[in-house]
């Protein structure tokens, strides 16, 4: 497999992928590749669809409003990344952008809206974050473009709570003061990150939390972080000593 086209643009693709596979590309992809990259037919690009690998594919037919792409050979295989889940309270616009694209950078399967009783942004766009996911995975290598859930109540989702996934939940008065001992005590298996809103848990919340068996509390240590920086901080924890950074 060729591992010399790391600089070449990068598209997903809702199409099956294989050798002769012939791709017809959206308006919006079209546009891109055209009239913002100015790429010209028989320019070649990667390809991937969150399933079969990454694909060098060749530009051949190019139109202002259409374009045709064909699978030339695999460049990677498909590989499917650490079972995390991340659930987060919705933040504003630009700062919600940002934490899709950071978890999906560190490779999260499922992105999940959690409706507390502090949150403030209540309504989600759930295509601009599929947007901002694809993005994120086009420009930064990944293969695997997490899944975007339906917004759900923290409540709701506890309640149906798969026991076999241990739920992490950052916590300001957690008992271990160290993340990483706290994390390195688990044994792997699936994960979900929950990320609470700005104002933190309400009191039954968070009680709720700690009487559930799945569930982990972690400090991220003494400084009070904002939601999308939280985000970053506790995948990468969670990656480091449970994920695929080991």
């Amino acid at each position: 497999m060729r591992d010399d086209n790391h600089n070449a643009p990068r598209l997903f693709v809702e199409a099956r992928l294989q050798a002769g596979a012939r791709i017809e590309g959206t308006r919006e992809q079209a546009n891109y590749l055209i009239n913002v990259l100015r790429l010209k037919t028989g320019d070649q690009i990667l390809v991937f669809n969150g399933t079969d690998g990454e694909w060098l594919a060749r530009l051949d037919e190019a139109g202002k409003r259409q374009c045709v792409l064909e699978c030339v050979e695999k460049t990677r295989d498909q590989v499917s990344g650490p079972d995390v889940h991340y659930l987060f309270a919705p933040l504003k616009h630009a700062r919600l952008d940002y934490m899709v694209q950071k978890a999906t950078e560190m490779g999260v399967a499922l992105l999940q809206p959690v409706l507390t009783r502090r949150t403030i942004a209540a309504r989600v766009n759930l295509e601009r974050m599929r947007a901002n996911a694809i993005e994120a995975a086009e420009q930064c290598g990944v293969l695997r473009v997490p899944e975007v859930a339906d917004p759900a109540k923290l409540e709701t989702l506890l309640g149906n709570w798969d026991a076999e996934r241990t739920l992490i939940f950052c916590d300001e008065s957690a008992e271990t003061a160290s993340p990483i001992a706290a994390l390195s005590a688990l044994k792997p298996g699936p994960l979900a990150v929950l990320i609470g809103p700005e104002g933190g848990f309400d009191p039954a919340e968070r009680a709720r939390l700690l009487d559930a068996a799945f569930t982990l509390p972690v400090s991220l240590g003494p400084r009070i972080m904002r939601a999308d920086t939280a985000a970053v901080a506790a995948l990468a924890l969670v990656n480091a000593t449970l994920g695929d950074w080991r």
